[in-house]
């Protein structure tokens, strides 16, 4: 049983003096320290109960017994924080499981061609060979050069083929990052919009990669943000693309909100054809 930071607070304001209305406090672990005799409890009229402490110096022992609590302070404080590691857990509770951790933040990188950036004040450059990715787990301190874009990927098979790919980017200088797995997005998105570099959406070019493109991204990235289309995208659409993807996907973001060209483009082309196309057509 884990101590609730709600109880764990009431339990300050205890040592502090104060009762607490039992109605307040209902919980299996204050029944269980009442029935210990760590906790009182007072009777006022027919209905009101308090619940108090009466002896100051039963409480930590109890707590560090069956909790492996040695601070409440410091419990509570580790409780509310969004970083805590599964270490700090047991520091404060002698338990890695008080709170659900990430075991991992960040995000995959790849690239055809060496990116140069700095990570944690130390000049870097990546260059993964064939076959593997880059994790950047502390994308807090990582910095790619000025003239880097940023590429995101919506699909892991074009994401693992850059290689191929190389020749829709021409001059561009891409450190491609990969949008999965999907509890990396949030670590993304922080790391995009802390950094000056601009960010190309590389999605499926149908509904409903417009609709993660502008609803994931274009939302927080504003300007900074736009949606890749390869040079012939009208005959790789008529040619290649799926009537299915168009028959079964639907705009889910406000047509009047938006003033992006390409977006405009793929929208009228999609519309025109009445298919849909995705990314993958570019590795072949």
């Amino acid at each position: 049983m884990k101590l609730p930071i709600a109880i764990a607070e009431k339990l300050v304001s205890m040592l502090e003096g104060e009762k607490i209305p039992f109605s307040q406090i209902k919980h299996d672990v204050i029944n269980s320290m009442i029935d210990n005799g760590i906790l009182n409890v007072q009777t006022l009229g027919r209905t009101r109960k308090l619940v108090y402490l009466p002896n100051n110096n039963s409480l930590m022992p109890y707590l560090r017994n069956h909790f492996g609590i040695e601070s409440l302070t410091a419990y509570i404080e580790g409780c509310r924080n969004e970083e805590l590691s599964r270490a700090g857990a047991i520091e404060i509770a002698s338990n890695s499981k008080l709170k659900q951790t990430r075991t991992f933040k960040g995000f995959l990188v790849n690239c055809y061609q060496p990116v140069d950036c700095f990570l944690n004040n130390q000049k870097k450059t990546i260059r993964p060979n064939e076959g593997t990715f880059t994790f950047i787990y502390d994308y807090e301190n990582f910095v790619p050069s000025p003239d880097i874009t940023i590429v995101g990927v919506e699909n892991s098979e074009n994401f693992r083929y850059v290689e191929k790919q190389k020749k829709w980017f021409g001059k561009l200088k891409p450190l491609f990052v990969s949008r999965y797995p999907q509890e990396q997005h949030k670590d993304l998105i922080v790391w995009l919009k802390s950094i000056p570099n601009p960010y190309l959406h590389f999605g499926d070019f149908d509904f409903a990669g417009l609709n993660i493109y502008w609803n994931e991204f274009r939302t927080h990235l504003k300007e900074k943000a736009s949606f890749f289309l390869p040079p012939d995208i009208e005959k790789l659409l008529s040619t290649c693309g799926n009537r299915d993807n168009y028959n079964k996907q639907v705009i889910q973001f406000d047509l009047n909100s938006v003033n992006e060209d390409n977006v405009l483009i793929l929208i009228r082309l999609i519309e025109k054809y009445r298919k849909g196309l995705e990314q993958e057509i570019l590795i072949i």
